[in-house]
């Protein structure tokens, strides 16, 4: 395994979009649909204020991918970042690759001068929640609540 580390480009994008795929069929509180997932990651890829988008390479193959979206933290005055999307494709799996690939976002997130990394992930998903502990992250007090907002409504 020759693992390489990279902000993912335009080039990317089918793949990328195949992964979230497989991602929210996996999750509890999303659905797939391509479209959406492609204008949502052509958004990040087109304007590097928003995010990043990491990816993991065996060789020449994607074989995982990361989002780290960028805001402002009035608590911690400064940068602040949503960690989103880590997925490992299926056949590339249980190797260390997510894990790796998030220590990757986590030392590029730093060097941007990122004072704070927040994620949601699904809470029956005792595996990842291992993950992310081992990596430093830790529970919140804070309850996470959406409103969503349809195109349109008033």
């Amino acid at each position: 395994m020759s693992l390489k580390f990279e902000t993912a480009t335009q080039k990317d994008l089918p793949r990328l979009v195949e992964l979230l795929g497989i991602l929210f069929e996996a999750e509890a509180e999303f659905s797939p649909d391509s479209e959406k997932q492609r204008n949502a990651l052509q958004a990040i890829l087109a304007d590097p204020a928003k995010g990043r988008i990491f990816v993991a390479r065996d060789g020449r193959e994607l074989v995982a991918m990361a989002s780290l979206l960028y805001t402002v933290s009035t608590a911690e005055g400064g940068k602040a970042a949503l960690f989103e999307d880590l997925i490992t494709a299926p056949e590339h799996r249980k190797r260390g690759i997510g894990a790796a690939l998030l220590k990757h976002v986590i030392e590029q997130a730093r060097a941007e001068g990122v004072l704070r990394i927040t994620l949601l992930t699904d809470m029956q998903n005792e595996r990842a929640q291992a993950m992310y502990r081992r990596l430093g992250f830790v529970g919140s007090p804070m309850k996470p609540m959406r409103l969503k907002l349809k195109k349109g409504a008033k």
